[in-house]
């Protein structure tokens, strides 16, 4: 039996390779049938607000990966509460992914037998 994975994403989607590499992580996982789950925490929450603009920052928008995950197999989609309202996203464009409050972290992260953080 495959092990589960989670990655948990606390990179804003501008600041770096992280946010696209835990994307394409979870990806490839959902393609290769892992049971893999995705945490937005902290800056994380920020990929998932709506109306980027990635072409003002001449990037790639991440927000077509974003809504291919469910198409990959990829169901287990969690963002932290508190750090959402902290960065004042109210208005988040990935409906799937569920809301979890900071204090139900660790009982999420004690369900996956691997976890990587980017």
């Amino acid at each position: 039996m495959a092990k589960s994975l989670l990655i948990i994403s606390r990179q804003s989607p501008w600041s770096g390779p992280g946010a696209r590499e835990a994307l394409d992580i979870v990806l490839a996982g959902g393609a290769f049938d892992l049971p893999i789950g995705l945490l937005f925490l902290d800056d994380g929450v920020l990929q998932l607000a709506a109306g980027q603009n990635a072409r003002a920052l001449q990037q790639k928008d991440l927000s077509a990966n974003l809504q291919a995950l469910p198409m990959f197999g990829v169901e287990e989609l969690f963002y932290c509460v508190e750090s959402a309202n902290a960065r004042g996203l109210g208005n988040l464009s990935l409906d799937e992914a569920q809301p979890l409050a900071v204090e139900h972290i660790t009982a999420l992260i004690d369900r996956y037998d691997q976890v990587i953080t980017l």
